[in-house]
């Protein structure tokens, strides 16, 4: 007699799976994002009370535990998160904005931190940066302001390239005449700093035309360099990164599901196919349009024509 073993059921999942399925249920829902960030702008109205020296006198104790309330809440809530990445942790490191979050709340535990009332109130108002993660407009804005760094830090070379040959000039023929303004290096690229904003263009030009009739050569070439060339520049550079930002959150967000086509409608015919399955596709979709028309009235009958014998 053979004895066979009795067939085993299914195997049983991992319970890191299990874990990250209930937690991931949790993560997803819209009451968590809501509770999430109802807990950001509280914390953001307790961190403004304390700007009240009688409010914050008087309510000090609530205050305060209204703090280790909220951070409870954010510790539990980055924890969930971490759960939710337990089938693969790795991607919950990948992700940028629970790198963030993991370092607020995790800092806030660190001993040297606590003891810096001026850092743990830095922290708390970074806490607030996180709205962006439940912001989608947001969340493209900043990411935008973060890949525009790289040019922005080219145009800030080339506006102190720019702003240190201006200074130069200036100094060269004007910081006798004028040394208020342009009596040393510094003083000409304050004074050059504060024009690229075109506040006071009025009277420096003026006062420079009392100096040389050349000056308004320096000044027009500078404003239309500085204030429009650049800016301008600049302004093109963080269009171009939000418009990089904007297709990466189209890119990560999920896709919604095409509608299904008609049945009666023919599908469009690739380009890769055979020159015989498109007529066969023609051929259908002609069918197709054919009984959909009406049908043609049926043609009358012809008169005989007359016998010319009897005539």
């Amino acid at each position: 007699m053979n004895d066979h073993p009795a067939p085993t059921g299914a195997t049983p999942r991992p319970l890191r799976h299990a874990l990250a399925e209930r937690a991931r249920a949790v993560t997803e829902a819209r009451w968590f994002a809501l509770t999430v960030f109802t807990l950001i702008l509280t914390n953001a109205a307790l961190l403004g009370a304390e700007t009240y020296s009688g409010l914050s006198r008087d309510w000090h104790h609530g205050l305060r535990l209204a703090e280790h309330l909220c951070l409870a809440a954010f510790t539990v809530e980055i924890a969930l998160r971490a759960c939710a990445h337990a089938d693969r942790p790795r991607d919950f490191f990948r992700d940028p904005w629970n790198l963030f979050d993991l370092a607020v709340v995790a800092c806030a535990f660190l001993p040297l931190v606590r003891e810096n009332t001026t850092v743990l109130r830095l922290l708390r108002l970074a806490r607030v940066l996180r709205t962006a993660r439940f912001l989608p407009q947001l969340r493209i804005v900043f990411v935008a302001v973060a890949r525009s760094l790289p040019g922005t830090v080219s145009f800030l070379l080339v506006g102190a390239l720019l702003l240190y040959v201006y200074a130069m000039v200036g100094w060269v023929f004007f910081g006798e005449a004028d040394p208020g303004q342009f009596g040393s290096l510094g003083r000409a690229a304050l004074t050059l700093f504060l024009l690229m904003t075109l506040d006071g263009l009025g009277d420096a030009v003026h006062a420079g035309l009392e100096i040389s009739r050349w000056s308004i050569v320096y000044y027009a070439s500078y404003v239309l360099l500085a204030s429009f060339v650049l800016v301008n520049v600049l302004i093109g550079v963080v269009i171009s990164s939000l418009e990089e930002a904007r297709e990466l959150e189209h890119a990560h967000s999920p896709a919604p599901e095409a509608p299904s086509a008609p049945a009666s409608e023919a599908p469009a015919p690739d380009p890769a196919m055979d020159l015989r399955t498109r007529i066969a596709i023609a051929r259908r979709a002609l069918d197709d349009l054919e009984a959909l028309l009406p049908p043609l009235p049926p043609e009358p009958a012809p008169t005989p024509a007359p016998d010319r014998a009897r005539l």
